[in-house]
């Protein structure tokens, strides 16, 4: 063996009994270190425990414990992004029956009807070629301009129509978008020669994650350029009133109706609604209005910030607030002529045809179009900030966000998302997703048969 080989081979041994001896001592020390934890967990009085945060957390929750700290070190609202975590009675507990022998399902290559009509007494009725919506988020208040120009573009690609929100309408938003409804907002930035530019327009009196509450945008969300956006003097602030100076006067719900419907030429009007106990008199006050639709925004509902006791403890589930929308509307609109779009806490394809087959003429998607647009781009922002600041207004990484990737990211979810509804449609046995209905589901719990209608999987021996 040459001398270079016998050195080599030394090194080589050398480096293997020193790597050898690492791992040892590293498992050595890792050992020691969770023996010491072990025994100080096991013999430290609870008031000098560390575990006695993990029973903490399991009493009152971690996250209520770090927002209990965060209001401790700010005394202003503390608004919480995307919604609520609180767990609400929602969709999961129905089931839709496939039909293989009672009923036959339908041959997988034929085509399922899926386009939507909505607005039949306008002048100019929306249609969209899916019953999937993307709702409201606005520029500036909430996104980016990257992001509002990707999920327009994205939704166009699907076939669908796109929502302004409550901020500024971008030029580049009603032109990458084939639909587009314009949200009739209580901002005092709310132009009305916006409305001009809808496919639909949507009156916003509240939404499900901050109810119909106003406010000041704090300055340091409004920058000199969103202002210059929104058409405000530099001086001038930023608010959103709890609702509009017409209705606080005392005039009927039809003077915005009416002059909405006048200025977009015809398009469909909408109201939106947080979901509430008082539903029912909402929908009677929108109805004798004359509204073309309503949505329908549940307490699942996320938004761009919302106080934490406004996402926590206002409204009534989305579930709720769907069948009981739709029995009112049956009363007292038996034709179906005003529509019925439903929102908050929906993502994935099972929740949309669920929602339909509980009687909603379309569904609207907000967080999941975000988490779908951010796709293949949340390692832009983390691990050092959250994911959300790649397409955020104030994002610290919104200049790393993709429009085109974006784009494509939203298309794909959406048609993906009414692939599979129509797939499912046809192991139901029909060819049109509005055929679908409460009697193609089953309850697996009697709480939520109660609350739809639909028949309990396993009946009770009295029923």
């Amino acid at each position: 063996m040459t001398t270079s080989r016998r050195n080599l081979l030394l090194l080589g041994t050398g480096a293997i009994l020193g790597g050898a001896g690492l791992v040892a001592a590293g498992r050595y020390l890792i050992a020691h270190i969770a023996d010491r934890a072990v025994s100080i967990i096991t013999r430290d009085p609870y008031r000098e425990n560390l575990f006695e945060l993990y029973s903490s957390a399991r009493r009152a929750g971690l996250q209520t414990i770090v927002e209990t700290d965060l209001r401790a070190q700010d005394p202003r609202l503390l608004l919480r992004p995307l919604g609520s975590p609180k767990s609400f009675p929602h969709l999961g507990s129905l089931m839709f029956n496939p039909a293989q022998l009672y009923r036959l399902p339908t041959p997988f290559d034929r085509p399922v009807a899926m386009n939507a009509v909505l607005g039949v007494r306008a002048k100019r009725p929306l249609e969209v070629d899916i019953p999937i919506l993307v709702s409201g988020m606005g520029y500036g208040v909430g996104l980016s301009k990257a992001a509002k120009i990707a999920i327009a573009r994205g939704a166009s690609l699907a076939g669908t129509a796109t929502n302004t929100g409550e901020g500024p309408v971008l030029e580049e938003e009603r032109e990458e978008a084939r639909k587009l409804v314009v949200q009739y907002h209580r901002g005092n930035w709310m132009d009305e020669r916006w409305l001009q530019r809808a496919d639909m327009v949507e009156i916003h009196l509240g939404q499900g994650a901050s109810a119909s509450g106003g406010g000041v945008l704090p300055p340091e969300k409004t920058s000199p350029r969103l202002k210059r956006a929104m058409g405000l003097r530099r001086d001038q602030k930023a608010y959103i009133r709890s609702t509009f100076p017409e209705l606080e006067r005392g005039e009927p719900l039809s003077t915005l109706v009416e002059r909405a419907r006048k200025l977009s030429g015809g398009v469909p009007v909408a109201v939106k609604l947080a979901a509430s106990h008082w539903l029912e008199h909402d929908l009677d006050l929108c109805v004798e209005a004359g509204v073309d639709g309503v949505v329908i925004d549940g307490a699942q509902a996320g938004t761009a910030q919302s106080p934490t006791i406004t996402e926590d403890d206002f409204g009534i589930p989305t579930l709720y607030a769907l069948v009981r929308a739709r029995r009112h509307l049956d009363r007292i609109d038996p034709g179906r002529e005003i529509f019925l779009i439903v929102s908050g806490g929906l993502f994935t394809p099972g929740d949309f045809l669920k929602c339909i087959a509980l009687g909603a003429d379309a569904v609207y998607v907000g967080s999941a179009i975000i988490f779908a647009a951010m796709a293949g781009q949340q390692q832009r922002a983390t691990p050092w900030e959250p994911p959300t600041e790649v397409l955020l207004f104030q994002g610290k990484r919104k200049g790393r966000f993709s429009i085109e990737q974006g784009a494509r990211n939203v298309a794909r979810f959406l048609k993906s998302a009414a692939d599979e509804m129509a797939h499912a449609v046809r192991m139901i046995g029909k060819e049109d997703v509005y055929d679908v209905g409460p009697e193609d589901m089953c309850a697996l719990d009697e709480e939520t048969a109660r609350i739809t209608g639909v028949e309990l999987a396993f009946p009770s021996h009295h029923s």
